[in-house]
């Protein structure tokens, strides 16, 4: 099965998930959609959709566990005539991923749970290290970044006002 990652730490741990838990599709991805892993998949469509969707799926699952218990629900599970899903939550030294899996006969929600488990203790021991949160921009030096960074890629020279701050013509 093909495998696609944008970073390039989860593609092997994803294989492996993949085959244990003889998964037809999955797809890891970042709470808010973004794609980061799909095993599977054929079309690009496809994959932007069940990103939406799965992210639509943990939130709402996230806020209604807390309404109930509480607590997050850490997975979800629907089983349909012929394939089954299965929604979890992976923490990650990135933070929280969430991986959606989906299968037919030849595999149970038991496997799946339990290499979903696996993943997600791989997938933290492969994560490289946080990178730190850029400082954010200051409303003082924000008007005088600003400029200056337009006048850069405009090819301007940035003008020196009276209070030493640049202005673009």
């Amino acid at each position: 099965m093909k495998i696609a990652a944008v970073e390039g730490w989860v593609e092997t741990p994803l294989r492996r998930y993949v085959e244990d838990a003889r998964a037809r599709l999955a797809l890891l991805l970042h709470p808010s959609g973004q794609v980061v892993a799909q095993a599977g998949f054929t079309r690009q469509v496809d994959v932007m959709t069940a990103c939406a969707l799965a992210s639509a799926a943990h939130a709402t699952s996230g806020a209604l566990g807390r309404m109930v218990d509480g607590r997050s629900f850490r997975g979800l599970h629907y089983s349909g005539p012929e394939k089954q899903l299965y929604l979890a939550a992976l923490e990650t030294g990135r933070g929280l991923y969430i991986c959606l899996t989906v299968f037919d006969q030849e595999s149970s929600l038991g496997l799946v749970r339990m290499f979903s488990e696996e993943l997600g203790r791989e997938l933290l021991a492969a994560a490289p290290a946080a990178e730190p949160e850029p400082a954010p921009a200051l409303a003082v030096n924000f008007e005088v970044e600003l400029n200056r960074n337009l006048a850069q890629l405009f090819g301007r020279a940035p003008a020196t006002g009276p209070t030493g701050a640049s202005a673009v013509s």
